[in-house]
């Protein structure tokens, strides 16, 4: 009897323990992500700096217009692939790269550009119709007096 009851209370200390855990600051995820986020923010200003690479998002080809600009930001995705083969395992890096980083640049890029992405109105220097009309004996008053 008082070693089904040890047992219990053995169990009972250790079962808390193994579930749901918190992320803890220097787990893999939190060591990932800024390395994650330098990556993306090279693939938007890269993307951002080349017309083509513009007119590509402009049409939703996020890919596209990510691989116009060739190996600029191969040192961000290096470091990125590195430090996942570490957390995670040999040859791990490469194939998050590939898959769900690659599948979520699309979204992470068209957030980052949507300013830059979207139509704006473009000043002219040529005048207006109302201000010719009253630049040709028209009811200006500063001309009446």
């Amino acid at each position: 009897m008082k070693a089904a009851l040890l047992s219990l209370l053995v169990v009972a200390s250790i079962v808390p323990s193994a579930q749901a855990r918190p992320r803890i600051p220097g787990s893999p995820h939190m060591l990932l992500l800024p390395l994650e986020k330098a990556a993306t923010a090279c693939f938007a200003e890269t993307v951002a700096a080349n017309p083509r690479s513009i007119t590509l998002a402009r049409a939703g080809r996020w890919f596209e217009a990510a691989s116009v600009t060739g190996f600029l930001c191969r040192p961000e995705v290096d470091a990125m692939v590195a430090a996942h083969d570490r957390a995670h395992g040999r040859g791990t890096g490469e194939r998050y790269f590939r898959g769900p980083y690659a599948k979520h640049l699309g979204q992470q890029l068209a957030v980052q550009l949507q300013p830059l992405l979207e139509p704006k109105d473009v000043a002219s220097a040529e005048p207006g119709v109302e201000r010719a009309s009253l630049g040709e004996g028209g009811s200006n008053p500063a001309q009446a007096e």
